[in-house]
C-alpha cells in the first residue's frame, strides 16, 4: 500500500489510477469496491485472446474527506488506454448509483443532515474513450454512464478530475462534460477526436499531433479553463487535485448547478451562441481565442506558472 504522505507530493500525471484514488480521500478511509481480487475481468477480452486485468484498468472505492463521503472512480491509462468497456462501464454506474442509494438513505434517516456529510462522487478520467475490442458494449457503458448521472442530479454532486498521460477523450469526452464539475491540471488534456485521430483523418497539415505545444494549447487545462469547459486549474500534484475536491465538499448540492456546462435551456443558448461567434471569428489556433477573452500576450500567459495564469486569464464570456 503506497504511503499517503507520500502520494499528497506525488505528480497527478504520473501516479497510477489506484494511487490517485487513495490521495483523494482521507488517510486510512479508502475502501476498494470489486477490486482486482474480485477478478472482474471482461469476458470479451478473453474471447479475443487479449490479456485481461482483474479490475478492468478502473479502480472504484469509498472513502472520505472530512465528515463528507467520497465515492472514487479512477481509470488507468496504462491497460488499452482507459478505453471503457462492459465490465468498467458497469464498476462505473454501480458507483454512481451506490453513492445516490447512500445519499437517500441518509436524507431518510435524518432530513436534516448537513451538506458536507452527503456523498459525492469523483471520477479521475484517464481515458481514450471506447473500448473497440468490445464495440457495442462499450458504448452502451458511455450510454450507462451519462443516465447515471442523470439520476445522481440534484442528489449527489459528481466531480471530474483530468490530469493524467492519456488525457480525456472520444465517448468519455463527452461524459466529462456531463458532470457537474470538471477539475484539471495543465497537463489534462480534454477532447472528442484525439490529436491522432485528426491527423490521421485530416492530415498534418491540418493538426499535427507530434506538435506538443499545438496540442496542449488546443486541448490542455489552461485553454479549457479559458473557454470554460474546465471549472478549476490546479497544480499537478496529488495534494491540489484533492485540495480542490476538499473545496468543493463543503458545498450544498444545489451549488453545482452553477458550475454546469450543459444541461438547461441557457447553457444550450450559450452553446449556441459560441458556435456563432466560432463562425464568426474563424479562429487559426487557439491563441485567437484568448486574445478574442482579452488576453493580450497569449504565448506569454502560457508559459506563466499556473498560480500566474490564474490570476491574469481572463476567461471567454459569450
Amino acid at each position: 500500500m503506497p504511503n499517503w504522505s507520500k502520494l499528497q507530493t506525488r505528480s497527478f500525471l504520473e501516479s497510477s489510477a489506484r494511487e490517485r484514488a487513495l490521495g483523494l480521500v482521507d488517510e486510512g478511509t479508502f475502501t476498494e469496491l470489486a477490486g482486482p481480487f474480485d477478478r472482474m475481468s471482461s469476458p470479451h477480452l478473453v474471447a479475443l485472446g487479449e490479456a485481461v486485468e482483474f479490475d478492468d484498468g478502473v479502480v472504484t472505492g469509498v472513502g472520505r474527506i472530512g465528515k463528507r463521503p467520497v465515492f472514487v472512480i479512477s481509470q488507468e491509462g496504462r491497460f488499452i488506454g482507459g478505453a471503457v468497456g462492459e465490465v468498467g462501464g458497469a464498476k462505473m454506474v454501480t458507483t454512481i448509483d451506490l453513492a445516490v442509494a447512500f445519499a437517500e438513505e441518509l436524507r431518510a434517516a435524518n432530513p436534516k443532515i448537513a451538506a458536507d456529510e452527503l456523498p459525492l462522487v469523483a471520477i479521475s478520467f484517464e481515458t481514450g474513450g471506447v473500448r473497440l475490442h468490445e464495440s457495442n458494449a462499450g458504448l452502451l457503458a458511455h450510454a450507462e454512464v451519462m443516465d447515471a448521472f442523470q439520476r445522481a442530479r440534484g442528489k449527489v454532486p459528481v466531480v471530474a478530475l483530468i490530469g493524467s498521460r492519456i488525457g480525456c477523450f472520444g465517448g468519455m469526452g463527452f461524459v466529462a462534460a456531463a458532470t457537474d464539475v470538471i477539475v484539471m491540471s495543465e497537463f489534462g488534456r480534454l477532447g472528442l477526436t484525439g490529436p491522432e485521430v485528426i491527423e490521421e483523418e485530416m492530415g498534418k497539415d491540418e493538426f499535427d499531433a507530434s506538435n506538443r505545444a499545438l496540442v496542449y494549447r488546443t486541448t490542455g487545462g489552461r485553454h479549457k479553463y479559458i473557454m470554460g469547459d474546465c471549472n478549476f486549474l490546479v497544480d499537478d500534484r496529488v495534494a491540489a487535485f484533492r485540495a480542490q475536491v476538499a473545496e468543493l465538499c463543503r458545498l450544498p448540492v444545489a451549488d453545482f448547478e452553477q458550475f454546469r456546462r450543459i444541461g438547461s435551456a441557457a447553457l444550450v443558448e450559450k452553446q449556441m451562441r459560441l458556435v456563432a461567434l466560432a463562425a464568426e471569428m474563424q479562429p487559426k489556433d487557439a491563441y485567437d481565442v484568448w486574445r478574442r477573452a482579452g488576453n493580450n500576450d497569449p504565448a506569454g500567459l502560457g508559459d506563466a506558472p499556473v498560480d500566474d495564469f490564474r490570476k491574469q486569464a481572463q476567461r471567454l464570456s459569450v
